[in-house]
C-alpha cells in the first residue's frame, strides 16, 4: 500500500517526457522506469548471447542491449531478436551500414550517435531503415568520446559540451522527420553525469536513458551509480536506467531494481529489511539474510520481509512490513504478520518456515490483483456492451 497520501515528502515528482516504446515496452511518459543491461558476449555466438538475455531476463530486465560491431553480430541479431524473452537494442558505433542490417534483423531500437555514422544521407538511410521497420533510436552522448569541435570549444569534457553535443544529434533526427529517440548523457564521473542531466532535462521533453558509464566493479560501481542514478531518480529525472558494472549483466538489473525499490519508483520481488547484527543478536542474522535473499530470488510479488535479530529495533521495523521476524533469546524469535505479533518460532525452524510464509503472502497478493484485474475487466465489457 503506497503510504504518499499521507506522507507527501515521499513523493518524487517526474519530469514529464514524451513515451517511445522500445519493443513492446514504452519509455517516458507516465511508463514504469525501465531497467536494463547489455550482453558482453561475442555477439556472434548466438547460444551465448542468449543465454545472457534470459539470465538478465529472469530477473526482471525489461530490455537489453547488443553490441553489433561488425557483420557477423548483425546475421547473429536476426535469431537472437527472434528468440529473446525481450526488446533487444543494438549498439552501433561508427559503421552507418550496422544501423541498418540490426533494424532489418528485427532490434527494437538502435543506439547511435547521428553524428557520428557519416554524412547527412548515410543519416537519412539509418532514419529511414528505423521507420521502416519500427525501430527506436538512442542517442548515446559520451563524455568519454564527445566531437573535437566541442573538445576543442570547451577545452575539455563539460556538462555543457555534453548537453550540445545531445542536441546536435537530436537536430539531425528532427531534420529527418523522426521522433521515436531517447537520449542519454554518460560520464564515469558522477558529478559531470549529474550536471549533463540536469541540464539536459531543462532543454528536450525526450525520454531520457540514465547511466553512470563504466562506474567500475560490483561493489564500488553500485555505490557509485546508486549515488549519481539515485539523485537523479530522486530530482524526477530517467525514464529508463542501466547500471554499468564490471560484473554479470544480472548483477546490473539486480542493481538497477535495488535502487528504484529504494526510492518506492518500482517494486518487484521482496525487500528485506536487516539489521547489520551485533552482539545483541539472537541469531545469525548475516547468514539468515543470504540464506533467504537466495531462497526467495525467485519471488516477484512486491513485499517486505524484516529480519531483526534483536527486540530494540526488531519489532518498530515489523510494524512497517508485510512479515518480520525479530530475535528473541533462549534459541527462538518473534514472528510478524501484517505488523502484529503472531507466533514464536525457533531459530532452526526459522528460515524455513519465512519461506513458506513469503510464498503464501505472494500467492495472496497475485490473486488479488488477478480477482481485481478480472473485475475491471468485467466492467469494462460490460460499459462496451450497453453502448
Amino acid at each position: 500500500m503506497s503510504l504518499n497520501h499521507v506522507r507527501p515528502w515521499r513523493n518524487i515528482y517526474r519530469r514529464k517526457s514524451r513515451q517511445i516504446m522500445v519493443g513492446n515496452v514504452p519509455v517516458g511518459g507516465d511508463a514504469p522506469i525501465s531497467v536494463q543491461t547489455m550482453t558482453n558476449t561475442d555477439s556472434s555466438d548466438v547460444r551465448a548471447t542468449l543465454a545472457q538475455i534470459q539470465a538478465a531476463a529472469a530477473v526482471g530486465a525489461d530490455i537489453v542491449r547488443v553490441s553489433t560491431p561488425d557483420e557477423a553480430s548483425t546475421a547473429a541479431l536476426r535469431q537472437i531478436v527472434r528468440e529473446s524473452p525481450v526488446p533487444i537494442v543494438a549498439d552501433i558505433h561508427f559503421h552507418y551500414k550496422r544501423a541498418i542490417e540490426a533494424a532489418e534483423a528485427g532490434a527494437a531500437c538502435l543506439r547511435i550517435n547521428p553524428g557520428n555514422i557519416g554524412d547527412a544521407k548515410r543519416v537519412a538511410e539509418v532514419v529511414r531503415a528505423a521507420k521502416d521497420h519500427g525501430c527506436s533510436i538512442r542517442i548515446g552522448v559520451n563524455a568519454g568520446s564527445l566531437e573535437r569541435h566541442l573538445l576543442e570549444k570547451y577545452a575539455e569534457p563539460c556538462p555543457e559540451a555534453m548537453v550540445e553535443s545531445g542536441l546536435d544529434h537530436i537536430k539531425l533526427l528532427q531534420d529527418n522527420d523522426f521522433h521515436e529517440f531517447k537520449i542519454s548523457v554518460k560520464a564515469s564521473d558522477v558529478f559531470l553525469a549529474a550536471a549533463a542531466y540536469q541540464q539536459l532535462a531543462e532543454v528536450t521533453d525526450a525520454p531520457i536513458h540514465l547511466g553512470i558509464t563504466e562506474a567500475g566493479g560490483l561493489v564500488s560501481g553500485t555505490v557509485k551509480s546508486a549515488i549519481g542514478l539515485g539523485n537523479l531518480l530522486w530530482m524526477g529525472i530517467g525514464d529508463t536506467i542501466r547500471v554499468s558494472l564490471s560484473a554479470d549483466p544480472v548483477e546490473e538489473v539486480k542493481v538497477g531494481y535495488e535502487i528504484l525499490k529504494s526510492l518506492g519508483l518500482r517494486h518487484r520481488g521482496v525487500t528485506i529489511i536487516s539489521c547489520p547484527s551485533c552482539a545483541r543478536q539472537g541469531f545469525d542474522v548475516i547468514k539468515t539474510v543470504a540464506t533467504l535473499e537466495e531462497r526467495l530470488a525467485h519471488v516477484t510479488t512486491s513485499l517486505s520481509l524484516s529480519i531483526i535479530g534483536c527486540v530494540v529495533n526488531g519489532p518498530g521495523e515489523a510494524l512497517m512490513t508485510d512479515i518480520g521476524f525479530t530475535g528473541g533469546g533462549a534459541g527462538s524469535g518473534m514472528i510478524y504478520n501484517a505488523g502484529k505479533q503472531d507466533h514464536k518460532l525457533s531459530n532452526d525452524k526459522m528460515v524455513d518456515h519465512i519461506v513458506e510464509l513469503v510464498e503464501a503472502r505472494a500467492a495472496e497478493i497475485e490473486a488479488k490483483e488477478a480477482a481485481e484485474k478480472a473485475a475491471a475487466g468485467a466492467v469494462t465489457a460490460a460499459g462496451t456492451a450497453a453502448e
